[in-house]
């Protein structure tokens, strides 16, 4: 396993997914429930700015590995469902959507590892369709995380919105990716 500033950044992202989640059980007199909404959200924000930083810093180091390239999708993933499981908790999301998201996330890995297995990883590569998607989802997290009005804004309104945004474009990112392997699919399963 190589160690560099980059997998580093991408484990402590792995180490803040607790932290997201446990500021929420820690006792009342410890941080109020705004006071938690804060921390949590604070704390989503530097585990997305690493996620961005990470993958900058080992393109432009050039310190990219297999390992890396493994790790760092696992970690956002870890991160989106450890926040949206949490959020289901709180009542602030509709287990249905995270459900839609999450599901997503496993098919597309799992679609993803087998495509790399028959040598044809590049036909389901990351779209521009799963980068709206994933920008869509990170903006709505931190403001369902907050759930408080911040300038005017009610956060846990606009956080609704663009979860629902992800979720629309997880399904369609899905049904694209999935569209894109399917004659690979077919073909495979019809020489097995």
């Amino acid at each position: 396993m190589p160690f560099n500033i980059p997998i580093l950044l991408t484990w402590l992202r792995v180490a803040l997914i607790p932290l997201v989640v446990g500021v929420f059980y820690l006792p009342d007199h410890w941080l109020t429930r705004p006071e938690q909404n804060l921390a949590a959200t604070l704390i989503f924000i530097i585990a997305a700015v690493t996620d961005w930083f990470d993958g900058f810093l080992a393109r432009r180091w050039n310190e990219t590995s297999a390992f890396g390239a493994f790790l760092d999708p696992v970690a956002d993933k870890l991160m989106v469902a450890g926040a949206l499981l949490v959020l289901i908790q709180l009542d602030r999301v509709n287990a249905i959507i995270a459900f839609i998201i999450i599901g997503r996330e496993i098919t597309i890995s799992a679609l993803r590892e087998w495509m790399a297995e028959i040598g044809a990883r590049k036909s389901v590569a990351v779209s521009s369709i799963g980068k709206v998607k994933t920008a869509a989802q990170m903006a709505a997290i931190p403001m369902l995380l907050f759930h408080e009005h911040l300038l005017g804004i009610d956060m846990y309104y606009w956080g609704q919105v663009f979860l629902w945004i992800a979720g629309l474009l997880t399904v369609w990112s899905m049904f694209y990716y999935l569209r894109r392997a399917w004659p690979l699919i077919k073909e495979k399963s019809g020489n097995e």
